[in-house]
């Protein structure tokens, strides 16, 4: 299965939940999800209507909105799992530190892009160096000690300038150091479970997989 191109906005009704995946849009335009409060599709109303799901449902909602934020198909999500569950710790914890140390994930976490679907687009392209060298996958793990910047010629690139100017733009993690003017960033230490500010019931995920 291939990365999903379809609206995202369907994406983030499907969960019930804005979920970010436009960026900056997201908060200036009006939401979707705000507008038509129940899933997409002609059963999308009926099923709003459920008054309660199952355990699995929910686990398994909480599964696809994890892969959704990350942008990751299932095969790859499945195989951060099983990695997850080798390393020492919570599972959950570490599943979700996995996801965050992808080098696309640091470049949004810097501020270098508006949404993760744009750090990966400048990962792709070639813009983005990890410790002086060119690196165009985005699933790469970025370490403690690493350095991330933009090439020279990328530095003022048009939505570079616009991610970096936002005002609704997040701050920057704890974990990461940021040289906005060199555009320049450093992993400080793998972030722990409480450093990552997202919204989401990480042991429903392990229960899923466990069954």
């Amino acid at each position: 299965m291939g990365r999903y191109t379809g609206p995202v906005c369907k994406l983030c009704r499907r969960e019930g939940q804005k979920l970010f995946l436009k960026g900056t849009k997201c908060y200036t335009e009006k939401c979707p999800v705000e507008r038509r409060a129940y899933p997409p599709g002609q059963h999308g109303v009926a099923q709003a209507r459920r008054r309660k799901m199952s355990d699995y449902a929910l686990q398994l909602r909480e599964k696809q909105k994890v892969k959704r934020i990350y942008g990751v198909n299932e095969r790859y999500f499945r195989n951060v799992f099983r990695s997850a569950t080798q390393t020492t710790g919570l599972t959950g914890a570490n599943l979700l530190i996995g996801l965050e140390s992808r080098l696309d994930n640091v470049i949004y976490r810097l501020g270098f892009a508006g949404s993760r679907a744009q750090s990966r687009q400048l990962v792709r392209h070639r813009h983005v160096e990890v410790n002086g060298r060119a690196v165009d996958i985005p699933s790469y793990q970025v370490q403690p000690g690493d350095e991330v910047r933009l090439k020279d010629g990328s530095r003022d690139l048009v939505p570079v300038q616009a991610a970096l100017e936002s005002k609704t733009r997040p701050d920057t993690v704890s974990w990461l150091a940021l040289d906005e003017g060199t555009r320049t960033g450093r992993m400080l230490e793998r972030p722990t479970r409480d450093e990552i500010p997202l919204a989401v019931q990480e042991q429903l995920i392990v229960e899923l997989y466990s069954k």
